[in-house]
């Protein structure tokens, strides 16, 4: 087993962190950046993702574990004081891997280059001070033509995020799913859209022409300039990300944490 440790740079993570090395190396574990087998995240989700994005051309044979030092994260399955168990779990046990959902994006320029990326939470495409304006395929079918600030579309895991916040459902990872929402849609007696978001079955993609050329792209909340594009494609990856996870995790617990339960409950995490 090769592991390496991911991690932020605060106090209580690089204390964790120091302690977790000196936990590994008596346990005789093989310490390798380049190519592990388990990356370790210690911090929040924020660096789970930047972790997976720098392994993302192993995404498929490298599993992760995420130890949250924060107060709110959904991809980490282990607390800072729980070290020596996530330790014991991982050396004695074969933990239970889960697989969920990524996306996968494909733009083609006007240009003929074709780009691609992997995101674990989302891909918006919008503008920042003018409109946007795109037309929306299903498939091959053409759906709606929209105008407003933006479009969002999200994997299951990426539900609890921005997509949520612009009024998505919350949806389980292990559904193969995506789901597109409306960033500040324009709805008059001219232009219409649905107005709601939409989530499409696990064969299906969802287009996106724009009609402008110039505009912002994100993947995981990194932002990415894109000219003269001549249309962005959308669907489920044949790739998945992998957690490995010793029993305790719980998808609605974690919602229910996350947004439901007091701030003094979140202590509580696991």
């Amino acid at each position: 087993m090769k592991v390496t440790i991911a991690h932020n740079n605060y106090d209580k993570t690089l204390e964790t962190v120091a302690y977790l090395k000196k936990l590994l190396q008596k346990k005789n574990v093989i310490f390798d950046a380049k190519y592990p087998d388990i990356v370790i995240t210690v911090g929040g989700d924020g660096t789970l993702i930047n972790a997976f994005h720098r392994y993302e051309n192993q995404v498929d044979s490298v599993r992760f574990i995420g130890v949250h030092t924060g107060h709110l994260g959904f991809y980490t399955d282990w607390r800072n004081y729980d070290i020596d168990k996530m330790v014991d779990a991982l050396l004695l046990t074969k933990g239970q891997p889960a697989k969920y959902p990524l996306l996968e994006i494909k733009m083609l320029t006007e240009s003929g280059d074709t780009r691609y990326h992997l995101a674990v939470n989302e891909s918006a495409v919008k503008r920042i001070s003018h409109t946007l304006e795109a037309d929306v395929y299903i498939d091959d079918e053409l759906f709606e033509n929209f105008r407003g600030d933006g479009l969002c579309v999200s994997t299951p895991t990426g539900s609890t995020a921005y997509s949520k916040s612009l009024g998505g459902a919350v949806i389980h990872p292990r559904l193969k799913a995506l789901q597109m929402t409306e960033i500040a849609s324009i709805n008059n007696r001219v232009f219409r859209t649905l107005s709601a978001p939409i989530v499409i079955a696990p064969d299906q993609w969802i287009t996106i022409v724009p009609n402008v050329d110039h505009f912002v792209m994100t993947v995981d909340g990194a932002r990415i300039d894109v000219r003269n594009a001549k249309k962005i494609e959308y669907r489920i990856s044949k790739h998945s990300i992998q957690f490995d996870q010793f029993g305790h995790h719980h998808f609605w617990s974690r919602v229910q944490n996350a947004f439901i339960k007091d701030t003094k409950d979140n202590d509580k995490f696991i």
